[in-house]
């Protein structure tokens, strides 16, 4: 039997090609969570069973990778553009930091909002969709990750934020950039002044909308925000400001076109959906377990401590496997079959505690909407080639996902 340190290595040296579940099957035999101990990785600790990654993520013991840690591991962090746009948010920010800065997007950004935007979300679907169908005519294919599962979460929160659809295209670019550093099999120099570059680019580009809203507000979600901040009610930086809305956009967008991308295979295998689009929200919730987007938390400990009995010191790292925790035997009966009547489903997909993702609703929202009308416009919608996977894991999914459209019915 592999050992959790070849187990995890597999998974951090891992391309495209790279299916992990039967790597997590294999790490399940050993338990739910393991020291590990090979000098290559940057990890002390994996916690992959699911009842031990929820405790895991609501334990104040164990903090995200923040400032004053990046300050006594990587002294020369101020010198990289990410890293300080990172460092200014709430993803990167424990305590009394972190509550300040979601404390203002959750006023801001609150479920009447998200119930605000499915009109929208609704229009921007019917409007893709009708380039699927003219792209698609005659049979062509049609890469449903570029045209459809791509544009539609980045027009969604763009409209939200404010940000002109005409900058969607350039803003996702940056975005995947940074995305690159950020997965844990793609660390380096090269990646990381990359990053930089594109983290430059995005607060240039975020600052210079702050100041045109501070100027002449309107009904979107930075206004309100530097409504907010003006009114003295929030304490934040600009800078604070622009690193979370690089964040939210990220949470709000990154995971949910691998939400959209992941599901079709898997959709178009259970055709009973077609007859039954009620049943949307249990798919959408059976596919964030079965093969969800997000696969990858890091924390460190705090202080010495244990987890499950195993022995932490302060400052070291531990890979949170959620990829794994939602195919547990111990949580689910069968895991590696895909159940959307599965009861008391409920994936770790967007984390647990404090740190829980903050675009989780608006991202369940956009798939239980747009995903039956993708079905119901193009009855004989299927797939025309061989998918591409992307060569992430922090965010796995497909970089291609080819389909024919032929039969398409107008909107």
């Amino acid at each position: 039997m592999p050992t959790g340190n070849e187990l995890v290595r597999a998974l951090s040296a891992g391309g495209r090609d790279l299916d992990p579940y039967p790597l997590y099957a294999e790490l399940h035999k050993l338990g739910e969570v393991l020291a590990l101990t090979a000098p290559e990785l940057p990890y002390s600790a994996a916690v992959f069973g699911y009842r031990a990654v929820d405790r895991f993520m609501r334990d104040s013991s164990f903090e995200v990778h923040d400032a004053c840690w990046m300050e006594a591991m990587t002294p020369t962090w101020h010198e990289h553009a990410v890293l300080v746009t990172l460092m200014n948010s709430m993803m990167f920010s424990n305590g009394d930091r972190h509550g300040r800065m979601r404390g203002l997007f959750r006023k801001v950004f609150t479920p009447r909002r998200v119930q605000a935007m499915e009109p929208e979300v609704v229009r921007i679907a019917d409007e893709l969709l009708d380039r699927m169908a003219d792209l698609g005519a005659g049979g062509a294919e049609v890469d449903y990750m570029a045209e459809f599962a791509y544009l539609l979460p980045a027009r969604v929160v763009g409209r939200l934020l404010g940000l002109p659809d005409s900058d969607i295209s350039w803003f996702r670019s940056q975005v995947d950039l940074i995305n690159d550093w950020l997965d844990f099999r793609r660390k380096g120099p090269e990646v990381l002044a990359v990053a930089d570059e594109a983290a430059t680019r995005i607060t240039g580009y975020y600052v210079d909308l702050i100041a045109k809203r501070r100027a002449d507000p309107q009904d979107d979600l930075i206004s309100d925000l530097v409504q907010a901040v003006d009114s003295g009610r929030h304490q934040l930086t600009d800078l604070e400001l622009v690193g979370n809305l690089l964040v939210l956009f990220n949470a709000s967008f990154s995971t949910t076109i691998h939400l959209f991308g992941n599901s079709l295979p898997l959709l178009l295998a259970s055709p009973e959906i077609r007859a039954a689009p009620e049943l949307m929200p249990a798919y959408v919730e059976e596919v964030l377990r079965y093969d969800t987007p997000a696969h990858v938390f890091a924390r460190v400990a705090s202080a010495d401590t244990e987890f499950l009995g195993v022995p932490l010191e302060r400052g070291q790292l531990v890979a949170v496997l959620t990829g794994a925790a939602n195919r547990d035997p111990r949580r689910f009966d069968d895991p590696d079959r895909f159940d959307p009547h599965r009861a008391d489903n409920q994936p770790v997909s967007f984390g647990a505690g404090p740190h829980y993702c903050l675009g989780a609703a608006l991202a369940r929202t956009e798939a239980r909407l747009a995903l039956p009308m993708v079905l119901d416009r193009f009855p004989h919608l299927a797939l025309a080639g061989q998918p591409v996977r992307t060569d992430q894991l922090i965010l796995r999914g497909y970089e291609c996902l080819p389909v024919t459209v032929a039969g398409g019915s107008p909107r």
